[in-house]
């Protein structure tokens, strides 16, 4: 009887409720009760009274089920992954679930529901993404050049890398996929009203610390008050300062005066060797995510709380920044 009592509080919610029905039996009560308070089955209980006579308390201990075998496994799991890793096999450009749902009922005759090919995704270590822009134009031999010139510059104790590049923000942002009850419309606000206004910073990754100004445009000349305010505003601990840049027009004018700082070029279409972009897409997603600017003084203060966030935290650029650029 102990046993029992101690199943009926500490089992599994099946177990306690098998425990709790052989109890009831067992202090009296009759079996409609029991059927009725438990919503269980007069089958149900004949078999966990057989169990109890059997076995005693430890029979009635609810186990695991094996549930139904996996429709997709072995070999046909294996080829299917080969199909998802190369599309163009089954003359597709990309695989969805939906898709791949009624791929699997047409060629396979494989009839599954679409959580189980969800899941089969899960399994096989795949998520669902969206595909960065990724230009075909790179140079693969500049842009190692690059990394090799780069670690050089890295492992100078007497040199620091910065990192320049310009943002435009919009008062009205993209919008960004969100989680939402079933058959709710979220809704975000568009006027087609295109406030905008653009961000020139740099970023030190050694030490975290960020500078930026905010401009309507980027010029020759916007360029050059931003390094005469990075020269006035950025703390520099060593003697040699580099800034890494893109090769927008403005950033190789014959009449820039860099100032305290040496330019250095990335490779042409490589701005994933920027570690400033990364910031710029945190900073979006933080403070411009569905985020609606009514006017042109909205968006500037808005931007202003974005922009001294960054300030003030050197150690997230740091984290976020360290080592991209150079792996």
């Amino acid at each position: 009887m102990d046993d029992l009592l101690h199943l009926v509080k500490t089992g599994a919610s099946e177990t306690q409720k098998r425990a709790t029905a052989i109890w009831m039996l067992l202090i009296g009560n009759p079996r409609q009760k029991v059927y009725d308070t438990l919503h269980i089955t007069d089958r149900a209980l004949r078999k966990w009274v057989q169990l109890f006579n059997n076995a005693g308390a430890d029979g009635i201990i609810a186990g695991s089920r094996p549930g139904a075998a996996r429709k997709i496994s072995g070999q046909l799991s294996e080829s299917l992954c080969t199909e998802i890793d190369h599309p163009e096999k089954s003359n597709r450009t990309l695989w969805t679930a939906r898709s791949f749902h009624g791929y699997l009922s047409d060629e396979y005759h494989i009839e599954c529901s679409y959580r189980t090919v969800v899941r089969f995704f899960h399994d096989h270590n795949y998520s669902l993404q969206v595909p960065r822009s990724w230009s075909d134009r790179k140079d693969e031999a500049s842009r190692q050049k690059y990394r090799n010139h780069l670690k050089v510059l890295c492992s100078d104790k007497d040199t620091d890398i910065w990192y320049c590049d310009e943002t435009g923000v919009y008062g009205e942002s993209r919008p960004y996929r969100r989680w939402a009850p079933k058959g709710s419309k979220p809704t975000v606000v568009k006027n087609g009203d295109h406030t905008r206004m653009s961000v020139v910073g740099a970023i030190c990754p050694r030490t975290g610390q960020f500078f930026a100004i905010e401009t309507s445009g980027c010029d020759t000349s916007i360029f050059q008050a931003f390094l005469e305010q990075a020269q006035k505003h950025t703390v520099r601990e060593r003697k040699r300062n580099v800034m890494i840049v893109d090769n927008a027009s403005w950033h190789k004018s014959k009449s820039l005066q860099w100032k305290c700082f040496e330019p250095v070029y990335l490779p042409p279409y490589s701005p994933d060797l920027n570690p400033i972009e990364r910031i710029w897409l945190i900073m979006k997603q933080k403070w411009f995510n569905n985020f609606h600017c009514k006017t042109l003084q909205d968006l500037i203060c808005r931007l202003d709380e974005a922009l001294i966030d960054l300030i003030k935290n050197p150690s997230v650029v740091k984290a976020v920044t360290e080592n991209i650029g150079t792996d």
